[in-house]
C-alpha cells in the first residue's frame, strides 16, 4: 500500500478485506516489535540502578558537578552545550 490511502469507493468487498487484514498483519509485526524494544530498554535499566546502587554501597558519588551542569544546560535549553560536555 502506498503512503496515501487508497479511494475507498473504488475498492472491492476482498480489497477491502485485503487491506484490513495487511494494515491488521502490519499492526502486529509493529507492536511485538515495539514489545521487544520495551523488554530490553527494562533489562538496561535495571542493570543501571543495579550499577548506581553498588557505586552508593561503595561510598562513590553517584551524581557529580558534571551532570548537575549538564542537567542545567538541557533545562536551559543549551543543547549543544550538554553534547560538548559529553565529548570531553
Amino acid at each position: 500500500m502506498d503512503d496515501t490511502f487508497p479511494d475507498l469507493g473504488s475498492l472491492t468487498d476482498d480489497e477491502l478485506k485485503g487491506l484490513i487484514q495487511s494494515l491488521t498483519d502490519e499492526e502486529t509485526e509493529i507492536s511485538y516489535r515495539r514489545r521487544i524494544l520495551h523488554g530490553k530498554i527494562d533489562i538496561l535499566r535495571a542493570e543501571l540502578v543495579n550499577r548506581l546502587r553498588k557505586k552508593h554501597e561503595g561510598g562513590e558519588e553517584i551524581i557529580s558537578g558534571a551532570d548537575v551542569q549538564r542537567l542545567t544546560d538541557i533545562l536551559a535549553g543549551k543543547a549543544g552545550s550538554a553534547d560538548a560536555a559529553d565529548a570531553e
